[in-house]
């Protein structure tokens, strides 16, 4: 049974804890704006002594989504904390592929994860040795079916998906993101390489974490829950995110278990005070009011 957090906030659970995997979309931002609540609860572990990740499944480095971050008016302290699926397929690009041709999948904004060997970009996936995907392309940014044709002369090559969401909310808006691309690639028999949650290999990187007691926190079930669920980490998941609506018509264990994972924790939005807390303090500053 998932222990709903919105009456007892954050602080009531921080303690059993060490670290904190914490995604960025849905949690801490939608894209546009930082959440107030959740930015207060970061400042709230860093004051208890604990640790955190900011792990996003963002296909860029990690120095281009902090300085996205900056722009959105996060503080260097909290920003300092993100690690990106793009950093750790980055060092896998520089490592094992750097020198082969590749054909890139995704808007030009994601230039920036293969700015150091960009000679090796082809612009005719035919010739190149593997696919290198970071989105959708923007002309075809909801239309699955124009990948099919893409793909289906070049199953034998690699993919290397570096964003294994599926979808993401900005804003009121919903958008594709990578892992559906990836994901039409290995329906249709193609081999993909993912880096990001709920792959193992971004959380190891990300920190030191052996011996540790964690809490993953996320609005995705597909990755973020189960993400941890195979790592053994306990789990909150942020209701107003992506499943918003799923949620809201079958409840979280039914959602949860239509996507295969289980949650330990469910709060509507990333807060740290108790409620009884905050009526004890409206109250104060009622009498205040009417003292003076």
């Amino acid at each position: 049974m998932t222990k709903n957090l919105d009456k007892d906030g954050f602080c009531s659970i921080v303690d059993n804890y060490q670290l904190f995997y914490i995604d960025l979309w849905g949690v801490i931002h939608n894209g546009i704006n930082l959440h107030k609540e959740a930015i207060k609860v970061l400042k709230e572990i860093s004051k208890k002594g604990k640790e955190y990740i900011l792990l996003t499944n963002a296909p860029r480095p990690n120095t281009v989504v902090k300085s996205f971050l900056e722009k959105m008016g996060m503080d260097k302290e909290i920003r300092d904390h993100v690690f990106t699926s793009g950093q750790a397929s980055l060092n896998y690009l520089k490592k094992n592929l750097s020198t082969q041709k590749f054909f890139h999948v995704g808007p030009p904004r994601d230039f920036d994860l293969f700015n150091d060997f960009i000679k090796m970009k082809s612009d005719n996936i035919n010739n190149s040795e593997y696919i290198l995907c970071t989105g959708l392309f923007e002309e075809f940014e909801n239309d699955l079916n124009y990948y099919k044709d893409l793909f289906e002369k070049n199953l034998k090559k690699k993919m290397v998906c570096t964003n294994p969401d599926l979808i993401v909310d900005r804003g009121n808006k919903r958008e594709l993101c990578a892992g559906s691309v990836a994901m039409v690639f290995q329906k249709m028999g193609g081999t993909v390489v993912y880096f990001g949650k709920p792959y193992p290999e971004v959380y190891n990187l990300s920190i030191n974490n052996k011996d540790k007691k964690i809490l993953s926190i996320g609005d995705n079930l597909n990755t973020d829950i189960k993400g941890a669920n195979l790592l053994n980490y306990d789990s909150l998941i942020i209701s107003n995110g992506i499943h918003k609506n799923e949620i809201k018509e079958k409840g979280i264990d039914a959602t949860a278990k239509s996507y295969e994972t289980i949650c330990n924790y469910i709060q509507s939005e990333l807060k740290w005070w108790k409620w009884n807390y905050i009526i004890v303090l409206i109250l104060k500053k009622i009498i205040k009011t009417q003292l003076f």
